[in-house]
């Protein structure tokens, strides 16, 4: 099993979740952090870290948010792996309550 980074995090972009990782599953793209599939450990230390609720484990992804299963299996093979928190982007905060971002996701 495998947990999902979903539309919340989309220009939000905390970082919160990626120091506790243990495995370094994360990737950063421009706007969004992904989760990838296949380092994933299921360990559920990410979810509660991060300050949107964008993360969910795979059975338990909200509706109308399944296709971030395939986006975050995809979009972690492109991406660099993220470690570190980085620069949180200034405008966050006022797109952390904003629903329905998947059109402003960057690739």
């Amino acid at each position: 099993m495998t947990f999902v980074v979903t539309d919340s995090c989309i220009r939000c972009k905390y970082m919160d979740c990626v120091e506790v990782c243990p495995v370094d599953c994360f990737h950063e793209g421009p706007n969004m952090l992904v989760i990838d599939p296949d380092e994933c450990i299921d360990c559920t230390l990410c979810e509660p870290e991060c300050p949107v609720e964008a993360i969910f484990s795979e059975d338990e992804i909200p509706a109308g948010q399944e296709q971030f299963l395939e986006l975050n299996a995809e979009l972690s093979k492109k991406w660099p792996v993220i470690t570190e928190i980085g620069k949180v982007p200034e405008d966050a905060d006022e797109w952390a309550k904003v629903k329905d971002k998947l059109q402003h996701l960057e690739r």
